[in-house]
């Protein structure tokens, strides 16, 4: 009978200073962060390798010797 009391309140100890010491780490929340940072990153990388694409095009039509797109060079900035 006594063996059977303090095993329940080792027991129940345990548990209890394990969730206690879960409770203090912030191990959950540092991970919650990084994933939501590597979603943030993803997402720039997806647009920053679609300017890529485009500035690609433009200078395989360089290299092809055709005009380049954009805005005219020098049109509106003439001196009369």
């Amino acid at each position: 009978m006594i063996k059977k009391i303090l095993s329940s309140i080792w027991n129940f100890s345990l548990s209890k200073s394990w969730k206690w010491v879960w409770s203090k780490t912030t191990v959950d929340e540092k991970a919650i962060a990084v994933v939501k940072e590597v979603k943030s990153r993803a997402k720039n990388v997806a647009t920053e390798m679609g300017d890529v694409v485009e500035q690609s095009k433009d200078v395989i039509d360089a290299a092809k010797g055709k005009k380049r797109r954009g805005r005219p060079a020098g049109s509106k900035n003439k001196k009369k």
